[in-house]
Formats: C-alpha cells, sequence, structure tokens
C-alpha cells in the first residue's frame, strides 16, 4: 500500500495553480523527500495531505482513504509545520501534557523520554526555547501521535548545523523504532541523500520527478567531453541538461538501458538541478 498518493492533484489560488495534476505515490515505510525551488508546492500539497487546504481538483489518499477537509482518519498522519508553532506560554511539560489529552493514542512516555533525550528541562516555556529546541519539542509532539505517516515541512531550516545533526539523528532514530513512512521538505539537498531513499521532485505544481533514490541514479549518467559528445548519445539516452563550450562539455543524460557504459552514476543533487535548470518537463 502507499502510504499518500495523489491522482491529478491540483490546487489553485485565484489565478494561480499551486499545484496542477500532480500524480505521484509514497510507499509505506519510505523515507522521501520532497523537493524544488521556492514556490513550487511542496508545503501547498502537505497543506492538503492534512486537510489543512482542499484541493481544487483531483483526490490525494492517506493509507488508501481519501484525505483533505473531509477525508481519511488524519489520527494515523502528523505535521510538523515549517514554522513550529507552539503555545509560547506553555511550558514543553504542559505541551506533552495537553497533546495527550487531545491525542487519543498518544504515547505520553515516549514524548517525555525523547525530551530528556535532547536534554530540554521541561519546565522551560516554548517562548524560550532555541530554534533547535522548538523543532526537537515538535518532533517530540508529532512522533508521540504514533502515526504512520509524518509530514515535515523544512525541519531543518533555520538550524545551526550541530542542531541539524541532532534533529536528524532524533528523527531517524524515532523512524528506525517506529517504522512510520516520511515526507520531509527541504532546500538542503546533500543532507537529504544521507537522509531519504525515495525522492520526489516538483516544479511549478507539477511533479517533474519521483522514484527511489538508487532507481533514479541507476537510470542517470553524468557525462563530460567534447561539445558533440551529448549528441552522441541521443539515440542511447535523453539529454536532462548540457553546460559548457564546445570544446568542453558536461551533461545529465536518462536513459532507460540498464547498464549503460558511459559516464558515471550522478549524486542526487546532480539529478535535482539537472531538471530544475531543464526548462521543459521531460
Amino acid at each position: 500500500m502507499n502510504a499518500l498518493e495523489t491522482v491529478a492533484l491540483s490546487r489553485r489560488r485565484r489565478r494561480v495553480w499551486a499545484l496542477r495534476d500532480c500524480d505521484l505515490a509514497v510507499p509505506e515505510g519510505a523515507v522521501t523527500a520532497l523537493v524544488g525551488a521556492n514556490g513550487a508546492g511542496k508545503t501547498t500539497l502537505l497543506h492538503v495531505a492534512v486537510g489543512l487546504l482542499a484541493p481544487t481538483d483531483g483526490e490525494i489518499l492517506v493509507f488508501g482513504r481519501p484525505s483533505g477537509r473531509r477525508g481519511a482518519d488524519l489520527a494515523r498522519v502528523a505535521f510538523v509545520a515549517q514554522e513550529k508553532p507552539l503555545f509560547g506560554s506553555f511550558t514543553v511539560a504542559e505541551m506533552l501534557r495537553f497533546a495527550n489529552a487531545t491525542n487519543p493514542g498518544f504515547d505520553l512516555a515516549a514524548a517525555r523520554a525523547r525530551i530528556a533525550e535532547a536534554d530540554i528541562d521541561p519546565r522551560r516555556r516554548a517562548a524560550r526555547l532555541s530554534g533547535g529546541q522548538r523543532t526537537l519539542v515538535a518532533l517530540a509532539l508529532a512522533l508521540g501521535k504514533r502515526a504512520g505517516l509524518l509530514l515535515l515541512d523544512e525541519p531543518l531550516a533555520e538550524l545551526d548545523p550541530l542542531a541539524r545533526l541532532q534533529v536528524r539523528g532524533a528523527l531517524m532514530a524515532a523512524v528506525a523504532e517506529t517504522g512510520a513512512t516520511v515526507v520531509l521538505s527541504s532546500h538542503d539537498l546533500a543532507e537529504l541523500a544521507e537522509t531519504c531513499d525515495h525522492l520526489v521532485l516538483l516544479d511549478r505544481g507539477r511533479v517533474r520527478l519521483a522514484g527511489e533514490v538508487e532507481a533514479l541514479r541507476d537510470r542517470h549518467r553524468v557525462i563530460t567531453g567534447p561539445g558533440e559528445a551529448a549528441a552522441d548519445v541521443r539515440e542511447l539516452a535523453d539529454v536532462v541538461h548540457q553546460s559548457g563550450t564546445e570544446r568542453q562539455t558536461t551533461a545529465l543524460i536518462r536513459t532507460h538501458l540498464p547498464d549503460l557504459p558511459l559516464g558515471e552514476r550522478p549524486g542526487i543533487e546532480e539529478i535535482v538541478l539537472g531538471y530544475l535548470r531543464r526548462p521543459e518537463a521531460p
């Protein structure tokens, strides 16, 4: 079963399409990187998935059931917004008790343990937490729901390197423990490559590329050589993006041939940047 699936999903605000005919599938148990430039539709997609926004057209399914304002059981979904909204006047302990009272099945003991592991004083008020501490508290609250699907909108944004490492470690440890499906929106492609096994690339409201990370790397190559090098492989592959001069060029190519004896397997960052630089969708 797919944990999250969309079929021709569209969302329009006035005359602007934030999402347009999006088809994607996130396998259950995957850790999925949701990437794209600013304004690509990442936050809109997550907001539609949790019912904060209604789709204009199409359908979104969570564990096979329609989601949205009147759809699936959202108890199976946990969401951490980019702003990590917490009640500033609440202490951490009060927020945990509030979450326990308002979410059936909330694992209060596990949430408290995560706060203790992060060395956060439960008596501290949310308004006095650092950015990294706010993220760790929001993550503990989300994971406490024991949800099957965890949606995270830019959880590492504006964190210092040490805090990013701490948050990422806490997330992956929790995922290993619970087996939850994760969709993680971020601009940091290098960190995502170390964390995620699935990729969804949004570009101007459309799904540009999606699939298992290693399979995507297998289907692409980076070749470097004379300017005509990319032209020579057009019968075997699609040139996603090419840059350089006639004397020296670098091209990202996509092929459906297994074990194409050309170039090198690209990293996920090279693949994403290649598609974002391509003027038209493939």
